[in-house]
C-alpha cells in the first residue's frame, strides 16, 4: 500500500470537548486510514461513556452564557469562524481528501459550502422574529417569541464530512444552542480541523465540542441524557428509526436526512446533452456516495437508445484514481468492503436480467470501484429498489408521464428527484406529482446554503440550510399579558 499524502495543516489527534483538547479519559484511541492506499493516517481518542457526560455537564453550563449573548454578538464569532475556514480553504480540503478520498476539486467545493453555510446562519441568527397577535379578549396582549432549544448533539456521515458539520452546528450556534458533534468514526479529523478554527475565531470553551471514537460508545449516552433536548442525524434510514426509538423517553427534538432512491426522469423533449451533463455531475459525485445521486435514471424510450450510448461513452471516459491526482473524476470508495457491496449490486442486477452496459470489474482488496452502467432494468429489481451509493447507474425505459411518476414515487423513500423537459407544463405537473422533499426541474446542484434540505416518507423530517433550518433549533414561547385595561 502507498504512502498517503500529508495535508499542509496538521491534524489534531485529540478529540475537542469540555472546553480543552483532550484524549480519551482510558488512553483508548482509533486509526483513521487514506481509502485511497489503506496507509495509516492518524489516531483518534476512543472517548468513553464518562467522557460523553462531562462534555454533556460542560455544554450546559456554556449555554447558559452562549444563550444570553445576543444574536449579533454570536454572528460576529461566527464570521470570524467563516473567514477562516476560507483562509484555509487548501489545507482543509487535502485534510477531507486524506481521509475520505474524494477529488481534490470536490473536497475544495465541500469546503466552500462548509463556509457558505456559517456566513449564512451568522446572519440568519439576526433574523429570529416572533409575534404580536391580536388578542380576542380586551386588555390582553398575546406575544410569541422564540427561544434556543438548549444543549443540541449531531451524529454526522462519511460521505460529507465538512458541509454536514456547518450544515448542523451553524444554525444551532446561531440560534443560542450549544453543541455536540459525533463525527463518523472514517472522517473525524475535517470536524477536528474545523473545531480548531471555531475555537481560533473565539467560540467559548463549551460551546462545541467534537466527541471522536465508537458511537456505540457515545450516542446512547446523547440520546439518554435529558440535558439533549435536539438530536440531528445524517445517515442511513435504517439508523435513523434506531435513534427516534432511542431519543423517546426524553421526547427530544430530531431533525432526520435519512435515506434516498432519487429518481431522474428524462423525457423525450429534454434537452439531451444537458441532461447528460446533469446527470454525470448528479451520478458520479463522491464516487456515488451522496443521498441525492440519481439512484434511478428514466429516460423515455423515443430517446432511450440514443441517450444510453452517449452516456455509456461519457462514463468511459471518467477518469479514476486517488483524489489528490491532477485530473481524478471518480476516487475511491469509503472502504474495501463498500468495493465489494457494489461487485454484490452488479451480480445480483445480471442475475435478475439486466445488462451490464460498462464497468463492474472490481480490484481484489480495493476501495477502487469502475463506474458501471446497467441497461436492461426494470422497476421491479433490487438495483431499482434498494439504495446504491455507489457508482452504479441503473437504466430504464419508459413510455408515458402516468407510468414515470407511479414507477418513481414506488419506493418508501422521498429525498430527492429530477426531471428534465422543456414543456413548463409538464415540468409543474410531474414535480407536483412526484412524492419528494425536493425536486430539481432541469438542473441537478439543489443544494445550497439558501434552499431548505430534505425529505418526505422513509427519508426523514427536518430541513436543513435557509431560513427554516434555524427554527429546528428554536422553541416557541406564547406569553399571555393581561390587565392592560386602562
Amino acid at each position: 500500500m502507498g504512502v498517503a499524502f500529508r495535508p499542509t495543516r496538521a491534524l489534531r489527534e485529540h478529540a475537542y470537548f469540555a472546553g480543552a483538547w483532550r484524549g480519551s479519559s482510558d488512553g483508548a484511541s482509533i486509526a483513521v486510514t487514506c481509502p485511497a492506499t489503506g496507509a495509516h493516517i492518524g489516531e483518534v481518542p476512543r472517548l468513553t461513556q464518562e467522557d460523553t457526560a462531562l462534555a454533556i455537564e460542560v455544554a450546559a453550563t456554556a449555554f447558559v452564557d452562549w444563550s444570553a449573548r445576543t444574536a449579533a454578538q454570536r454572528a460576529q464569532v461566527l464570521r470570524r469562524w467563516h473567514a477562516l475556514i476560507l483562509r484555509e480553504r487548501e489545507a482543509l480540503a487535502q485534510i477531507l481528501t486524506l481521509e475520505q478520498g474524494k477529488p481534490l476539486a470536490e473536497s475544495r467545493a465541500e469546503i466552500d459550502i462548509s463556509a457558505a453555510y456559517v456566513e449564512w446562519f451568522a446572519e440568519e441568527g439576526r433574523r429570529v422574529y416572533g409575534d404580536v397577535i391580536p388578542s380576542p379578549v380586551g386588555g390582553r396582549q398575546t406575544i410569541v417569541t422564540k427561544q434556543p432549544v438548549g444543549v443540541t448533539c449531531a451524529i454526522t456521515p462519511w460521505n460529507f464530512p465538512a458541509s454536514m458539520v456547518t450544515r448542523k452546528l451553524a444554525p444551532a450556534l446561531a440560534a443560542g444552542c450549544t453543541m455536540l458533534v459525533k463525527p463518523a468514526e472514517r472522517t473525524p479529523f475535517i470536524a477536528l480541523a474545523l473545531a480548531e478554527l471555531a475555537e481560533e475565531a473565539g467560540m467559548p470553551p463549551g460551546v462545541l465540542s467534537v466527541l471522536t471514537g465508537k458511537s456505540r460508545e457515545i450516542v446512547k449516552v446523547l440520546t439518554d441524557s435529558p440535558v439533549v433536548r435536539k438530536l440531528s442525524f445524517t445517515g442511513s434510514t435504517a439508523v435513523g428509526k434506531d435513534l427516534i426509538r432511542q431519543c423517546a423517553d426524553t421526547v427530544k427534538r430530531m431533525s432526520m436526512e435519512l435515506g434516498g432512491n432519487a429518481p431522474i426522469i428524462v423525457f423525450d423533449d429534454a434537452d439531451i446533452e444537458a441532461a447528460l451533463d446533469g446527470l454525470m455531475a448528479l451520478k458520479f459525485r463522491n464516487a456515488g456516495q451522496t443521498c441525492v445521486c440519481a439512484n434511478r435514471i428514466f429516460v423515455q424510450r423515443g430517446i432511450f437508445e440514443q441517450f444510453a450510448e452517449a452516456f455509456v461513452q461519457r462514463v468511459r471516459a471518467l477518469k479514476i484514481g486517488a483524489g489528490d491526482q491532477p485530473g481524478v473524476e471518480i476516487g475511491p470508495l469509503i472502504n474495501a468492503d463498500a468495493a465489494q457491496d457494489m461487485g454484490r449490486i452488479v451480480a445480483r442486477a445480471l442475475e435478475q436480467g439486466a445488462e451490464l452496459l460498462t464497468g463492474g470489474a472490481p480490484k481484489p482488496d480495493s476501495a477502487f470501484y469502475p463506474p458501471t452502467v446497467l441497461g436492461g432494468v426494470t422497476p421491479s429489481m433490487d438495483v431499482a429498489r434498494d439504495e446504491i451509493f455507489g457508482p452504479i447507474a441503473p437504466l430504464l425505459v419508459f413510455d408515458d408521464e402516468t407510468e414515470v411518476v407511479a414507477q418513481a414515487n414506488d419506493t418508501p423513500y422521498g429525498l430527492a428527484s429530477y426531471l428534465y423537459t422543456r414543456d413548463l407544463a409538464r415540468a409543474w405537473r410531474v414535480s407536483d406529482a412526484l412524492q419528494y422533499g425536493m425536486v430539481g426541474i432541469n438542473e441537478v446542484a439543489i443544494s445550497n446554503e439558501v434552499a431548505p434540505f430534505g425529505g418526505v416518507k422513509e427519508s426523514g423530517f427536518g430541513r436543513e440550510g435557509s431560513r427554516y433550518g434555524i427554527e429546528e433549533y428554536l422553541d416557541i414561547k406564547y406569553r399571555c399579558m393581561g390587565g392592560l385595561s386602562a
